[in-house]
């Protein structure tokens, strides 16, 4: 994303900028991508729901991927279509399926039988029927970080596929639920192309083993997951979006008329957002110097969390010469640590930092733990 002193210096700080031209840029990408296929993507508002990020994704006819009551109602403020929501996740209120219920949302993905069963009783109070997508652990692993495994069976999301056929069977039995078809999601911030070719293996057997059962579904959903460039951001500001898609379009057998559905948060936002920071002090011990930000923890937990790695540019510095620094917040925790021995130009008080590829999953996490405020935002057309 293109960030300038000149229109950040009046900033407060911290603050989340956003570039929406990088996002239109984006969004063309996944349309093109997806144009002759019975694709359609799903935006996952878990990744990031600022109104605005919002407005441009229902502009562009995606779907809303959500895990929340509150998502959905979101969702709906913003202008998708309830006929192209998913409403995911392992624990569901009852007013959060009565909200998705009410509003005829597409499909909820299901996630146990007990799940299925109160989704029943409530459309049937309702007089409905509610749409779903049973969940399946494919026992797939995407090698990624662990907090963000999905699909492996030591994980607590999906039906295992030993006991899938008695799920099924259930889920056709009750006449409050219409069964879309299965749901699949086996990680976040995957690079590599293989997890999902053997994701379409699996899926090709499922679908083979039902066609042979008698059972079709009207569509597939294969999850997302798919990461993006935190070491080098502005060299690939999009993500390899033809590489993923080439892998469904060339290795998923789907069935006539079935479609195949998609549920991308990060990759469609987290290049176009950037957390912007001043520095409150330069500090100097016998073994470190640190830039402490106005930005913590708070703001952009990534790091803390799962000791993710962001760019981290000095916007304002002139010098040549450069100085290894720990980039620290004013969190009263010892993990409010953004990078560790980073060569940066010389840094003083004052200077504007920005840690880049913070566009999602930053904002969408941010706490006021410490009394803090929520972080500014400022978009860049």
């Amino acid at each position: 994303m293109q960030l300038t002193t000149n229109s950040l210096n009046q900033l407060p700080t911290p603050c989340y900028c956003y570039d929406l031209s990088l996002l239109r840029s984006t969004l063309n990408v996944i349309k093109e991508e997806t144009k002759d296929y019975p694709f359609i993507v799903h935006y996952a508002l878990k990744a990031n729901a600022n109104p605005k990020i919002l407005k441009e994704i229902v502009h562009a006819g995606l779907g809303a991927d959500l895990v929340s009551g509150n998502e959905v109602k979101a969702a709906l403020d913003a202008g998708f279509a309830p006929g192209m929501m998913a409403y995911a996740g392992v624990g569901k209120n009852d007013w959060e399926i009565e909200t998705g219920v009410d509003n005829n949302i597409y499909c909820f993905n299901v996630e146990s039988v007990p799940e299925m069963e109160v989704i029943n009783e409530i459309a049937a109070r309702h007089s409905k029927t509610a749409g779903i997508a049973i969940r399946v652990n494919p026992n797939i692993d995407a090698h990624t970080h662990r907090y963000i495994t999905t699909g492996t069976t030591e994980n607590k999301f999906g039906i295992d596929i030993p006991v899938l056929d008695e799920v099924v069977d259930k889920a056709l039995s009750l006449p409050h639920i219409h069964l879309r078809g299965l749901h699949f999601h086996i990680g976040s911030q995957i690079t590599d192309m293989e997890p999902y070719r053997l994701l379409c293996e699996k899926i090709n057997e499922l679908l083979d083993h039902y066609e042979g059962r008698g059972i079709t579904f009207e569509m597939i959903d294969v999850g997302g997951g798919l990461g993006i460039d935190y070491e080098n951001p502005e060299e690939h500001t999009i993500a390899p979006f033809k590489d993923f898609f080439d892998v469904f379009k060339q290795n998923l057998n789907t069935r006539q008329g079935q479609k195949v559905h998609f549920e991308l948060g990060r990759s469609i936002v987290a290049q176009c957002g950037a957390l912007v920071s001043r520095v409150l002090f330069v500090k100097e011990n016998s073994a470190k110097k640190f830039v402490i930000l106005d930005a913590g923890m708070t703001d952009l937990i990534r790091p803390a969390l799962y000791n993710a790695n962001h760019k981290i540019v000095n916007l304002t510095s002139q010098s040549a010469s450069q100085a290894s620094y720990d980039v620290v917040g004013p969190i009263c925790e010892s993990s409010d640590v953004f990078a560790q021995d980073l060569a940066l130009p010389l840094t003083k008080r004052g200077d504007l930092v920005a840690i880049l590829s913070a566009g999602a999953y930053g904002e969408s996490m941010a706490s006021r733990y410490n009394m803090r405020d929520l972080p500014h935002c400022h978009f860049i057309e």
